[in-house]
């Protein structure tokens, strides 16, 4: 063991005949600690949020939404088309309205409709894994005594009261062609199944249709748009740029990215904010190092003399502070890593916060803890530490041995 390091051990550990300066050594470590472990809490809980909207958001959706300016006349060719771009994994046409739902009891909801094609939608969302009631096969099946289907979020089947095989009525702004021309009247459908696909926005505000159902509902010839996933969402980007680029420029792509750029752009900005706050914890606990270094240097001035007229060198000197400096930070920053990882575990396997799912889109924030995210903040948290012991250490190292033994 280096005589430098032995000696910093010991300066830590020995009783001083200062108690004052243990206190503070001892509160510049817990505050260390305390900063990093609020430092990777508050880490794990914005990751986790923003993962767990980007999850929610990509289930209930696609990846790349495709628009074709001459009209979608032959779907199934079109998506045959789409799937040969690389990347691509799975492609859905869909039909999008708005639509008042009612029912008997007088219980009536405003909803968006989206006609699917029951085949395909499966590839670009998770409809199919998120039916809670019901089967979405029977969106398809054809009956003469029966209406037609319709699959509603639970959220919304919970405001109209109603389970499946109940009857409401749809009720759309294009309305259905008459003798007496075009008149809103209400069309009879059946609750085919209800889905929970846990994002709020789709939960209590969507309910989805077969396709052929959608056109005549919602006075449509054919579909409006594409819906595509990709092998990796982060690719979603490139691929989009990409399908003008294949199919010609009667195309238009955009990517998940760019339709929900100002949601993931405030929760980085919030993610950077909080870090930032929370940082000043550790830089508040890196001056009391340094007020404790300082006062250590004090009162260890004859010792600081005697080492030098033993053979000591400044340089020697200042190692000796550096490292009981960097001990302190090193045992705050591992012990704060440590805490703040046990309790964002603790917070996220239990799921102990609840937050409103109408405001935050869940029902509970979880955390998620990134390996990078952590070793930045032990690298950043030992740094300001190791800065904090560069004056106080110089201070010592500069001491003249003469003068240290004349006043001490």
């Amino acid at each position: 063991m280096p005589f430098e390091f032995h000696i910093a051990l010991r300066y830590l550990l020995a009783r001083r005949r200062q108690a004052f300066i243990s206190v503070i050594s001892l509160v510049s470590t817990l505050g260390v600690m305390v900063g990093v472990m609020a430092l990777v809490v508050a880490l794990a809980l914005m990751t986790g949020l923003q993962g767990e909207l980007r999850d929610r958001i990509l289930g209930a959706t696609a990846h790349v939404f495709v628009f074709k300016r001459s009209g979608i006349s032959d779907y199934q060719s079109e998506v045959a088309r789409l799937r040969k771009i690389p990347h691509a994994k799975g492609a859905a046409p869909a039909i999008l309205g708005k639509a008042l739902v009612s029912t008997t009891a007088g219980n009536e909801a405003f909803i968006s409709l989206k006609g699917i094609d029951v085949a395909l939608e499966p590839t670009v969302t998770d409809i199919a894994k998120a039916v809670t009631a019901g089967k979405l096969a029977d969106l398809d099946s054809r009956s003469e005594d029966a209406p037609d289907g319709i699959f509603l979020g639970k959220d919304v089947a919970a405001q109209l009261a109603v389970n499946v095989g109940d009857i409401v009525r749809v009720q759309t702004p294009q309305g259905t062609l008459s003798p007496m021309g075009m008149m809103i009247v209400p069309r009879r459908l059946r609750v085919a199944g209800i889905f929970y696909l846990g994002f709020y926005e789709y939960d209590s505000t969507y309910g989805f249709l077969s396709l052929p159902v959608a056109e005549r509902l919602l006075n449509k010839s054919q579909p409006e748009l594409i819906e595509m996933t990709v092998d990796n969402i982060m690719q979603a980007p490139a691929v989009a740029a990409a399908i003008p680029q294949a199919l010609g420029d009667d195309y238009v792509a955009e990517d998940w990215t760019t339709m929900n750029q100002s949601l993931f752009s405030a929760l980085w900005l919030e993610k950077m904010a909080i870090s930032i706050t929370i940082g000043l914890i550790v830089m508040v606990a890196a001056l009391n190092i340094v007020a404790s270094l300082v006062l250590l240097v004090m009162e260890k001035n004859p010792d600081i003399a005697i080492l030098k007229t033993m053979g000591a060198s400044g340089r020697s000197v200042m190692y000796i502070f550096v490292l009981q400096g960097l001990i302190i930070g090193l045992v705050g920053t591992v012990a704060g890593a440590v805490s703040g990882i046990g309790l964002s575990w603790i917070l996220d396997r239990y799921r102990l916060i609840r937050v409103p799912g109408d405001v935050y889109q869940v029902s509970y924030v979880p955390f998620t803890l990134l390996p990078a995210d952590i070793t930045v903040v032990v690298i950043l948290a030992v740094l300001v530490c190791f800065i904090a012991t560069i004056y106080p250490s110089r201070q010592a190292a500069r001491l003249k041995p003469v003068e240290a033994l004349r006043y001490g």
